[in-house]
């Protein structure tokens, strides 16, 4: 589905009228592309004193190839970019005097804020961040890392840490351009299980993510090929016959995993053009059925042997405010996007075919976070898989496996495409990006919880909206 007025908007005319009505201005997002590097451009990495990750970092972005930025004069940076004053924005200035000014443009801003202790420490966040603002590429990053509040010694340190999700929101909300700005809770021991959080927030694979906070714990991650990080892994892809299904198919599948692609008979033709554009195998399966679980275990048993990820996409929608609801829409929306997770997961872990390493991925919802009128079982439903990641995540860690889920926004698909014109609309702007999201989008997210360097991620759930105004 094309977004219309995004593509005007990216006109001569259509950003002229755009400015000129103070109109929804949606950027070109950096999206990722075969071939590209991790980021366009030098990335400024800073920390507060007795930060403990700046060196693990900058080890990080070095061995990933990434250019670290050395310091550079902070007037100019806010001068140059903004283009009102300096050199480079006085009409009649010298050209040679200009370009000479011109500031370096970060491709990410890296603020390490683990050694904050006390609220009067967060000073040193808008020291480095003040003067670097306006210094950013389009879509460029923004990743601030702390400690988790309930790992702290003390209740000031721990307050200043849960300041830390107010900046970035905001930053998120500010610096625009289709920049993203995330918060990363590091817990101590966990300095050599971000890499695969770093690689992923700094990338195209994270375009519509923003305003997010994300929780990494201990744990051993082996050697990645970040190339092909699921190669000989083996990946169940439920509701995979279209739509965000089957883009998460495509991209596991150029991950390295082969993937199992499973939806009910009804989608057979469907279902086996993706399995077979995958390379994988399909699955036809109604998860409702009573003997699914069974089922689905036995397949995976005799054709695999095991399962290494687990991605819970299949849902539905039987959308009525709830005093007209038929009751059997409500049991069929809970049935499919809630309660067949939890049979299948319990048949597949009561049976060991999820190993050491395993992943569970879900997909919640905004609905589930934010509500939404007209979908009381859908909402009800998509935080209940909140529920399930969140309860869950402490049981399978000591199985070394995960569970993870992701809660969409607006995604551009057939299902969007039948919400009217100006609720339409409103979903697509609604959010610091200004435009709907892709499957794509989600699909790279659930990609980043199946690697296995993502071995400290657990019990996260993060929104792909582009920052929606909904929820949290």
């Amino acid at each position: 589905m094309s977004d219309r007025y995004a593509s005007f908007a990216h006109t001569g005319p259509g950003r002229a009228l755009v400015k000129r009505l103070g109109l929804p201005d949606p950027p070109r997002l950096r999206r990722d592309r075969p071939g590209d590097p991790l980021i366009h451009g030098p990335v400024r990495l800073d920390a507060a004193p007795g930060g403990r990750l700046r060196e693990p970092l900058a080890k990080l972005l070095t061995t990933a190839g990434v250019e670290l930025s050395a310091d550079t004069d902070a007037a100019a940076d806010v001068e140059g970019a903004t283009g009102v004053e300096g050199a480079a924005g006085v009409e009649g200035a010298d050209h040679g005097a200009a370009t000479a000014a011109r500031p370096v443009l970060h491709g990410a801003l890296l603020y390490d804020a683990t050694g904050i202790t006390d609220s009067t420490g967060l000073r040193a966040l808008f020291d480095f961040f003040h003067p670097l603002a306006r210094a950013l590429h389009p879509s460029g990053r923004v990743i601030v890392f702390g400690s988790p509040p309930e790992s702290c010694t003390n209740p000031r340190e721990a307050t200043a840490q849960r300041a830390l999700e107010g900046l970035t929101r905001s930053i998120g909300k500010e610096f625009g351009r289709g920049t993203t700005a995330q918060l990363v809770y590091v817990a101590p021991g966990a300095e050599r299980a971000v890499e695969s959080t770093l690689r992923f927030l700094l990338s195209g694979r994270s375009a519509y993510v923003s305003g997010q906070v994300v929780r990494i714990t201990p744990a051993d991650v082996p050697e990645v090929d970040w190339a092909r990080p699921l190669a000989g892994r083996i990946a169940l892809v439920t509701g995979a016959a279209r739509g965000i299904g089957a883009k998460v198919a495509e991209v596991l599948a150029a991950d390295g995993a082969q993937v199992v692609a499973l939806d009910v008979p009804a989608a057979g033709d469907a279902l086996a053009e993706v399995a077979n554009g995958v390379g994988g195998t399909a699955v036809q399966l109604d998860l409702t059925a009573p003997d699914a679980p069974v089922r689905l275990a036995e397949h995976l048993a005799d054709r695999h042997g095991r399962v290494d990820v687990v991605v819970h996409n299949a849902g539905i929608t039987r959308d009525k405010t709830l005093g007209r609801m038929k009751p059997d829409w409500w049991d069929q929306v809970l049935d499919v996007n809630l309660s067949s997770q939890e049979r299948i997961n319990e048949v597949l872990l009561d049976r060991g075919l999820i190993p050491h390493g395993g992943r569970l991925i879900a997909v919640s919802s905004i609905a589930g976070i934010a509500g939404n009128r007209g979908q009381t079982n859908y909402a009800t439903s998509k935080a209940g898989v909140i529920g399930l990641v969140h309860s869950m995540a402490p049981l399978l860690a000591e199985r070394g496996i995960t569970v993870n889920a992701v809660a969409p926004g607006f995604i551009e698909t057939r299902l969007t495409a039948r919400i009217p014109l100006m609720f339409r609309e409103a979903g697509r702007r609604l959010n610091s990006l200004a435009q709907g999201g892709l499957p794509v989008d989600v699909a790279q997210t659930i990609a980043w919880f199946a690697s296995p360097g993502s071995a400290g991620i657990t019990g996260n759930v993060v929104r792909v909206c582009g920052q929606s105004v909904l929820g949290a």
